[in-house]
């Protein structure tokens, strides 16, 4: 039996949710939606996406330092936002600025409401380790 190599921020939300932030299987890390929370585990800044944004990228860089891998491992990355029309262009900015010239599959999806009030968005990805960092 392999090993589980789980991580969590250590926040209120994943023990109350029941979810790890991630969770590596094989070669392949499977990481929940990121969203905008401080290291206390409070959500903020409501209804700025492009802060939220911001914030989440921090959250997931956390992730990927945990398992030792880079933003140009990973290889799909889905989106969910409210008002994704409207916030297009600045998924489309915190990508390039995000990721470089490194361009995962991404999917963007548009949704009504997310967990949090003034939660606008979270991005979930899947990294692969065998990919040079």
């Amino acid at each position: 039996m392999t090993a589980i190599d789980v991580y969590d921020h250590g926040i209120p939300a994943e023990s109350h949710f029941g979810y790890a932030q991630a969770i590596r299987s094989g070669d392949l890390i499977h990481v929940s939606g990121q969203l905008s929370f401080d290291d206390s585990g409070a959500f903020h800044p409501e209804d700025d996406f492009a802060a939220q944004l911001k914030r989440t990228h921090v959250n997931l860089d956390k992730v990927l330092a945990h398992y030792g891998v880079t933003r140009n491992q990973i290889v799909s990355q889905t989106l969910y936002a409210v008002d994704l029309v409207k916030n297009a262009g600045a998924v489309a900015e915190a990508n390039r600025a995000y990721f470089g010239g490194h361009r995962p599959v991404s999917t963007a999806l548009g949704v009504t409401e997310l967990t949090f009030p003034g939660q606008l968005m979270e991005i979930s990805c899947v990294v692969d380790t065998k990919l040079p960092a």
